[in-house]
């Protein structure tokens, strides 16, 4: 079979990163949509992302932070998104690069992607700048750890995944009341979740 010159992984990678940008940009306009949420993967030891030392140390290589009950200002570049966050009753600021995402999943509606990352390059500076116009508040929840499966897949498992935190009155900014709150999930309603797989794309060796 003749090499792929053109890249057409690296390519489809960029496009469904396009597609969690747009969610999100979405997202941090609107507020969340119905009973839409999401569960975002990156991997903290990539290039651009920006956590404190904390979060870092208990996250090395890689984090999963839920977009649902409890966050606020998420700004969306075209490099990067950033986003406000409570940890244990903590607010936390976290920046990530889309290029150091590693899935995305939308349990209200069983969508999800995943990324190679074995061959990201370097974030772009813009990834380091902060976004200068502040979105509405939404809802979030406490981030749980993914291992990334194969080679540089991180893969999507909800069910390993903690559940949303309730929120605090101590130690934590308050969720604005006005921003749409998903309806609760039935049991087992994560079951079967259709996870969009680059590997058909990966360059054949």
């Amino acid at each position: 079979m003749a090499d792929d010159l053109i890249r057409y992984d690296l390519l489809v990678q960029d496009a469904l990163r396009g597609v969690v940008r747009k969610v999100l940009t979405d997202a941090a306009r609107e507020g969340l949509m119905g009973e839409h949420h999401f569960y975002v993967s990156f991997r903290t030891e990539a290039p651009g992302v920006r956590m404190s030392q904390a979060l870092r140390e208990k996250y090395p290589q890689d984090m999963t932070i839920v977009l649902q009950h409890q966050f606020w200002d998420l700004n969306v570049t075209e490099h990067a998104f950033e986003v406000g966050l409570s940890f244990s009753g903590v607010p936390e600021r976290l920046l990530v690069p889309f290029e150091a995402l590693s899935g995305f999943f939308d349990p209200s509606v069983q969508f999800g992607l995943k990324f190679d990352l074995s061959e990201a390059g370097e974030a772009p500076e813009e990834a380091n700048a902060a976004p200068a116009k502040a979105g509405p508040r939404g809802a979030g929840s406490e981030p749980g750890e993914v291992r990334p499966k194969g080679s540089g897949l991180a893969t999507i498992a909800p069910k390993g995944l903690p559940a949303p935190a309730a929120a605090s009155d101590k130690g934590s900014p308050k969720p604005d009341e006005k921003a749409p709150r998903p309806a609760a999930k039935k049991e087992g309603e994560e079951a079967g979740a259709e996870v969009v797989s680059l590997d058909a794309f990966r360059k054949k060796s």
